[in-house]
Parts: structure tokens; sequence; C-alpha cells
């Protein structure tokens, strides 16, 4: 722990002791100074947590977390052992392909003495690769058949819908090409997407596509990182891969796992990182395909009585209070790692694991709020050790919460008494645009308050920022552009067609885009397709859409094409994403507010020799406008109102911009730089 020493004087005579006070994240904020007990329990039972799994010490937590090696199916040199936890029964058969699926005394498993652990050596001979299979388990009072819950690869019968667990064993497995990959250091620059719905056809689409389609367009714009949705199996497409069935298997109905460790690999190749969403926080309920009640038993995986079902969401909740369950996670972490060479992952829904009440109904508005005795202190040492584990497996790797209550320590390091996350997303950030969208007059913005906004965080976390976030491109609700132009997409995105509806939804979307980017402490993400305005809402293939894939594909041809309006905002976030990778290390410069004039609605600052200049003013252009900057010359780096962004390219952009002298500010080394800036535009500069 980091803490700080100071003298404390005891007693008159000036006698001192030296004691140790606050753990390090509290040493960074005193308004935590209160809740420092409850800081420090919460890292001791992390400490003790981990020195209980690894035997105090004797062994690495990674090697604990190596349950899917033991676990499941696994060939060695002359048998296939399989092997299932499930405590609560009180027979369990293999059956599939290899024996007609009927019950078989050569398929049945037997329980290891004193576990809950059952076991079965099968000769070499007596299945083969491709074959399908699950296990049937009795326990008292019933019976039922199980896929296992250690899976590496589960498919969907096209006719029967029946999902099973398939032996998967391939000849020539997959050798990686880049067997090592460091993800960039400087801002990481996050592409979110989704496989299935990635292709201009109206159906699923796969990796090798992705692959070969997208993924080079990605390479194009200048993203670093992707972050890959829906990789983890779940029985309902639409689910949008968050009710998982089957933590360890590779959704099978975008392709194998040898092709999407060609997608990961090809990536690493070009120097994208490959991130995965991965649910930790709820499981699907269904019993056949995944862990609902799996062995007779409801309550294997999830806490029992009123905390097993999550209200919200249709879903159960893991008993992070369970040894069994622990390991089950944590070795989910590390198999991902280690098998697939994903660089890391987003987790979802970490609100939903820190609070009893899955953060539902609270606002969150007092530091209390996160040591009232409602937080899941189970689960927050499970995101504790998940944390240590996966930086342990990889030390370059990267971890992201997706968390929106703000708890504090969640993105600092465990050292210090945090949860040793690398980044949380910034979630305040997206919502700040739809309600200033939804309910402001655009003479009402406020650069005040949009600065502020986007900067206002933890000065110890690292954030994720990003405009928009991919539910806000479901059914029933809007994307920003969407928001901005509505239904004048349709109409008026024709390049000579544009009415002022269009033209200032463009300049806003730009602006939007990048003043967010712009002002990242850690890195900044966007969801597929939305750079360039994708029209239309996602809408997966269910019964009331007659199973249409027609919204769950991204339409490329619309960026593609030079006569529509799509590619001046897919142009403008290549030249923007070129900028921010251009300036080293953006992140971690100061972010220095110059001038927030909110009647003007103009807005600057810098970081290092760049200075960004904003006018929101939907009708007012500015001649002469003066800033105080450092003394020099100024070129313009990126102007959102260039033509070739479809703006009106009201300014010269070759221009080198000069400071004027001021006698008042020589001690400083400041002079006015006097701009032209239009209406609806912004500019960066670069200091010469």
């Amino acid at each position: 722990m980091a803490e700080k020493k100071v003298n404390v004087n005891k007693t008159k005579s000036s006698k001192s002791v030296e004691v140790q006070t606050h753990i390090g994240i509290v040493n960074n904020d005193s308004w935590l100074e209160p809740f420092e007990d409850a800081i420090r329990c919460r890292h001791e039972y992390a400490l003790c947590k981990r020195s209980q799994l690894t035997k105090d010490g004797d062994i690495p937590l990674s090697d604990f977390a190596s349950g899917y090696k033991y676990f499941g199916l696994h060939k060695t040199e002359n048998e296939w052992i399989f092997r299932e936890w499930a405590p609560n029964a009180t027979e369990i058969y293999l059956v599939g392909d290899f024996n007609e699926w009927k019950e078989n005394d050569n398929y049945k498993l037997k329980r290891i003495t004193g576990t809950g652990n059952w076991e079965i050596k099968i000769p070499k001979s007596s299945i083969k690769h491709g074959d399908l299979f699950k296990i049937h388990v009795h326990w008292n009072g019933g019976d039922g058949e199980r896929i296992p819950a250690w899976a590496q690869r589960v498919v969907q019968d096209e006719n029967t819908k029946i999902f099973s667990a398939q032996v998967w064993n391939p000849d020539i497995p997959y050798v990686f090409k880049k067997e090592k990959f460091k993800a960039n250091v400087g801002p990481l620059l996050i592409y979110e997407c989704h496989i299935g719905m990635a292709q201009d056809a109206e159906k699923v689409g796969t990796y090798v596509e992705f692959k070969d389609n997208v993924l080079p367009r990605i390479i194009k714009d200048g993203y670093n990182c992707i972050q890959i949705m829906a990789i983890q199996e779940h029985p309902y497409y639409g689910s949008f891969g968050y009710h998982v069935s089957s933590f360890f298997a590779a959704s099978s109905r975008f392709g194998t796992p040898e092709e999407l460790k060609e997608l990961i690999d090809t990536a690493h190749q070009h120097g994208v990182a490959v991130i995965m969403d991965i649910v930790h926080s709820h499981a699907v309920k269904n019993e056949v395909e995944g862990l609902g009640n799996f062995a007779g038993d409801p309550n294997q995986y999830f806490y029992p009585g009123g905390r097993h079902n999550h209200p919200a969401w249709d879903s159960l909740c893991f008993d992070y209070g369970k040894d069994e369950v622990v390991h089950f996670l944590l070795s989910n972490c590390k198999y991902w790692l280690e098998e697939f060479h994903f660089d890391g992952f987003r987790f979802d829904g970490v609100t939903s694991m820190l609070y009893y009440s899955h953060g539902l109904g609270e606002a969150f508005c007092n530091y209390s709020d996160y040591f009232n005795g409602r937080q899941d202190d189970n689960a927050i040492c499970y995101l504790t050790l998940a944390n240590k584990l996966i930086h342990e497996v990889n030390h370059n790797a990267i971890t992201i919460a997706e968390e929106v209550s703000g708890m504090p320590g969640l993105a600092s390091k465990f050292e210090e008494g945090g949860y040793g996350f690398d980044y949380r997303m910034a979630m305040n950030i997206p919502d700040y645009w739809i309600k200033t969208i939804k309910e402001k007059k655009d003479e009402d913005w406020k650069p005040s308050s949009i600065f502020w906004e986007l900067n206002n965080r933890r000065a110890d976390e690292k954030t994720i920022s990003y405009c928009e976030s991919h539910d806000q491109a479901l059914v029933g609700d809007k994307t920003l552009i969407f928001r901005l132009i509505d239904a004048d997409m349709y109409w008026h995105f024709k390049i000579g067609d544009e009415n002022d509806k269009v033209n200032r939804g463009i300049a806003l979307h730009k602006m939007i885009r990048l003043i967010t980017s712009s002002t990242i402490n850690g890195g900044y993400l966007n969801f597929m397709g939305n750079e360039f305005g994708h029209p239309e809402w996602i809408d997966f293939p269910r019964e009331g859409n007659g199973w249409s894939h027609k919204y769950a594909r991204r339409q490329w041809n619309l960026v593609d094409n030079k006569d529509l309006c799509y590619h001046f905002l897919g142009d403008f976030d290549r030249a923007m994403i070129k900028l921010l990778r251009g300036i080293k290390n953006i992140q971690n410069t100061i972010v220095e507010e110059i001038l927030s004039n909110d009647n003007d609605q103009v807005l600057a600052y810098s970081r290092d020799e760049f200075l960004f200049v904003f006018n929101f003013n939907p009708t007012q252009s500015f001649s002469d406008y003066g800033i105080l900057v450092p003394t020099g010359s100024y070129e313009v780096v990126l102007n959102t109102d260039a033509k070739e962004f479809g703006g009106n390219g009201l300014a010269d952009d070759k221009v080198v911009h000069l400071t004027n002298y001021d006698p008042l500010y020589v001690k400083d080394h400041k002079e006015w730089l006097k701009l032209y800036i239009p209406a609806r535009s912004a500019v960066v500069l670069k200091k010469n």
C-alpha cells in the first residue's frame, strides 16, 4: 500500500512518533478520509482472498486460474478426459453422436472422492473431432441434459435450433504468426464492433468476413484497438451478446475458433490491439444451454434468495463469495488471454456487480453512497483479483470498467487501495450530449459547461471518452446524427441537396467528436459506423420484424459513395484520429483552458503546442477573435469547416497565424492570436 508518513506530536515535550496515515487513493482525495476504514477493509479482503487461493503465495494467481485446462473435454496422448463440477449431481453421463445420445455405462462419470467434481476417461478412438455431445445429469428428484459449463465449442443446429457442445480438436491447430504483441502505449483509440452485424449483406457476418472486409477499414481509419462484442456464446442473437450461456465458447454463429484467432493475429500484425466485451456481471437464465439449474441446484453458480435474479436484465447473478465461482470466472479471463491472445477486456455491467441494488434507483450524490454497507464486497474482491490476474498473465493487458456510479478507486492501482482497472468508461459524456441535444436550443449551449463535463473525472483514474454508446443505436433510441438530423438523413444527404438541418447536423457531429476526443485523459471510443453517421438503427432479427437482418448490418456503401455526405464525416473522423495519434501521448498532457466565453459560445484550450478553438454559436462568426496564447506562429492542422469535410471553407487554412504583441503580457511570454472562426466550427492549430 502506498502510504504517507507524518510526525504527530503526542505530548507537550515535543516528542513525536512516526505513524502511517492514508492509503494511496485517500492521499489523492482527502474527501475519502471518512471512509478509509471501508477502503482498507476491501483492500485487506482482496489480499486475504488472494492469499487463500494461492496457498499463501506458494503458487501464482495465474496457476489457480487454470481451470479450463482441467475441466471440460481434453485429449491426452492416450485418451480423452472429461471433468465437470456438479456437487448436487447423483449421476452424470456423457451422451452424444458417439453413443447415439443414450446413457451408457461406458460413458458414466465418477465422482472424485471428497469433491463435487466428476471425471471420466474415454478411449481415444471413441470420440472424434466434430462430434456433438452433452451431459445427462441426474439429481435427487430430477434429471436433464446440459451443455458442459466449461465447453469450449458450442454449436446450434440450423433446423432444430438446439445447442450442443462439440468436440473440437482440429488436426492442425492455429499457430499465431505474431506470437508477442504489445498494445499501443499512446492514446487508446477504440473501434467498438460486432462481428455479426458488421457486413453489408442481410445476414450474420463471420470472423473471416470481418478480417477481410472491416478490419482493413479500421486500420485505414487509424484506430489502434478494436473492442469486440458478443464473443462469448449466447443463445439469443438479439441480446447483443449480453445473455451469455457458455462462457468459454467463442460464438460459433460467426465461425470457428481458428478463424477468430486468425482475426486477432491479423489485427496484431497491423499494430491493432483486440479486447473483448466480457460479461461476468450476470448469466442467461437458460437451464439446458446455460448454468441456470445446472445439476438440480439453481444456486450452484448464483446467489440464493433475493439476490438470485437481476430485476432489470431477466438474468442470474453470480455468487462471487464462492471460491468455485471465482475460480470459474478467473479461469475464464485467463482462457481468453492465453488461448486467443486477446489483449484485455471491457468488463460489462460493473455497476450491477458493485451494489446489492445493482445501482438501480440510486442517485450516487455523496461519497457515503459508495461506503454505506450496500456494496457487494465479494464482487469488489472478485473484480480486484481479476485485474491482478489479467495483468499477471499479460503485463500489458488492457482492462476497462463499464461503471456509471463513479465508485472511487475503480481505475486506481491495487497497491493504492484501488480495484486495478486501467480505465473506466466516462459514461457521463454520452449522457451529457444526449441531454444537451434533446433539451437545449443551440444558442443555449454553454462552452464552460461542455468543457467542465468533458474534464469531470478523478485525477488518479484514466477514462475512455466517447460521444455515444452502442445502446443509442438500438431501436427505441437514436444516435447523435439521428438526433441532429432525423428523417432528413434519408432525403437531403446527397451532396448539393443539403438543407439547413443537414448542414447543422454535419457541423455539430464533427465538433462533438473533436472536442470529446481531444480532451481525453486515457482513450477514445467509437461504435462501428457512428464515425460516418450510419443512418439506420440496430434491430436484431426477432419475431416482431419477421426475423429480418435488414437493420442488423452496417451499410458501408454509404460512406464509400462520394456523392453522399456520409463520406465527409468518415473523412473527418480519419483526419481527427490521425491528429490524435500524431500528438505524442496526448492523453497525458494537461488540458489547459485558455478562454471560455458563454455569451459568444467560444471555447479555447491547449494541449502542449496544440491549440483547440470552438465556436458553438449557431449564427455568429467572429473576425479577429483574440485568444491569449504563448508567443509565436501557429498553423492550422485541422478545421471542421474545411470543404473536404463538408464545411463551407470560409477560412484560409494555409495562412500561418502570428501572435500580436501586447506589453501587458510580455512577462508571461504571451500575445494575442487573432482568428476568424465561423459559426458552428472548430479549428486546431499547432505552434511552430
